[in-house]
């Protein structure tokens, strides 16, 4: 007597990894994700491993995750992905305070990030 289960939102070619509370602002988590959207999986990790941005490496766990979804539970080949989708979503933000001059106070906004990949398996294409 367990409820019925889940329908499945994505396609049955694809897989998908969340990393979420990424300790960066969106805007710049947004840099890195653009950089690998629609390129293959493999070149992607190679983009990832060679960034200089400070984030690439949570990037990078998070479409290896992705990528090893999609070879356990979904059973799809790992040389045919690419990366569907890269999105970000903001998280909280933490507000603090900094001391400034002449007494005052100054807002300091330390934002998080949520980062979604979704990688589909395509059909190599047949060379002639």
């Amino acid at each position: 007597m367990s409820k019925p289960k889940r329908e499945r939102v994505l396609a049955d070619n694809e897989a998908k990894a969340v990393a979420r509370m990424l300790r960066v602002s969106p805007q710049k988590l947004n840099l890195v994700a653009q950089m690998i959207r629609g390129r293959k999986a493999s070149a992607a990790l190679a983009d990832l491993q060679f960034s200089r941005k400070r984030i690439a490496v949570d990037v990078k766990k998070c479409l290896e995750s992705a990528i090893a979804n999609a070879e356990n539970n979904h059973d799809l080949e790992v040389d045919d992905l690419v990366v569907a989708e890269a999105h970000v979503g903001n998280g909280l933000v933490m507000k603090r305070f900094a001391p400034r001059g002449r007494g005052r106070s100054g807002r300091i906004y330390k934002p998080f990030s949520h980062l979604t990949i979704v990688v589909r398996e395509v059909e190599a294409e047949a060379s002639a």
